[in-house]
């Protein structure tokens, strides 16, 4: 299956080559690092290779992923496929460490003996990247992105991690696209914010957003993906389906933003199973498709964990959507005015 190879595109829009990454539907790596629940090795490699054969051709991953096992098992499996098949983004931020005494971890990932330490500096940097190397059994990364700095992940300590940022990690991390060793740096966040705070003070190529440029979700975007389009930053829209709220077949999830969702959540959900079902269309497949027609978005990065889940995803991207639909969502208030629909 060649996957999405044309992008749905609102009229008169200019859509931008993204020559350094492979695919508009991207592989996201935390699922296969234990998230939430575990993944056998064997279970993880054969998803990977079964993303790669539907046409997936951009993965992302990242050292905190499993503290590891992401990166490990998507080298792994991609190490039996051709290097300039696929195009890869992993992270740096964090440092992974052996901890013999750590068993449970607070953040969802079911990984035992091991921690993520957070490292901003130049030096965590480097050290960073070469592991990830070392993990993904390559000699180069497509696209590295800087992983959750901002005010909602650091608190108090903001101030003193964007400073580092600009002034260490950032630089580093031109240093290594200077050098060949990776094509393109960015941001890799869960906020709008930090995105702007950034912009202004240092070039960036590429930010991922997770879960605020989403068809649940808009109006925590609208000014980064303004700015995105104007500096010709490419967007890579993550957490389509703002964890699993809009993703299921029959109804919407209880999560949200990693967290269970309230009641007046989930009931805004249901809104968009009710609209769309008068026009049979199906939910997650708009939320998929729905990030791509907004010009800045280069590619929609889907958490994907089973061979199910991949057959799903690429089904969701090649389903027709009808006009009504986008439509009838403007009607019901439940798209921001003036957001571009496929």
């Amino acid at each position: 299956m060649a996957l999405l190879t044309t992008k749905p595109n609102p009229a008169n829009a200019t859509v931008r080559p993204h020559a350094w990454l492979g695919s508009q539907l991207s592989f996201g790596g935390a699922p296969i690092g234990n998230l939430y629940e575990s993944v056998d090795d064997a279970s993880a490699c054969a998803t990977i290779a079964h993303a790669w054969r539907q046409g997936i051709r951009h993965f992302d991953t990242a050292p905190y992923y499993g503290y590891g096992l992401s990166e490990s098992r998507l080298g792994a499996a991609l190490n039996e496929m051709p290097r300039a098949s696929f195009t890869l983004s992993t992270k740096v931020g964090r440092l992974i460490e052996d901890d013999a005494q750590q068993t449970k971890h607070s953040d969802g990932f079911i990984v035992d003996g091991r921690r993520a330490r957070f490292d901003y500096s130049r030096d965590g940097v480097l050290r960073s990247f070469e592991a990830s190397l070392r993990r993904l059994h390559t000699d180069h990364i497509d696209v590295l992105l800087l992983h959750d700095i901002g005010a909602e992940t650091h608190g108090d300590q903001h101030a003193a991690i964007l400073r580092q940022s600009l002034d260490e990690a950032l630089p580093a991390m031109a240093e290594l696209r200077a050098q060949g060793a990776c094509k393109a740096i960015g941001l890799g966040v869960n906020e709008e914010a930090v995105c702007l705070e950034v912009m202004p003070h240092f070039p960036l190529d590429v930010i991922m957003l997770a879960g605020r440029y989403t068809l649940f979700e808009q109006q925590h975007s609208q000014a980064v993906m303004a700015q995105a389009q104007q500096r010709g930053v490419a967007m890579l829209a993550a957490g389509p389906y703002n964890s699993g709220l809009l993703g299921g077949a029959n109804g919407p999830g209880n999560f949200y933003n990693y967290a269970p969702a309230d009641e007046a959540t989930v009931a805004r959900a249901q809104r968009f199973y009710d609209v769309l079902a008068r026009t049979h269309t199906d939910v997650g497949a708009a939320a998929l498709q729905f990030p791509l027609a907004h010009p800045a978005v280069a590619s929609v990065v889907c958490g994907l964990r089973s061979i199910a889940e991949v057959d799903q995803a690429a089904a969701r991207m090649q389903a027709p959507i009808p006009d009504q639909a986008w439509r009838a969502l403007r009607d019901a208030g439940l798209l921001e005015d003036g957001v571009p629909t496929p």
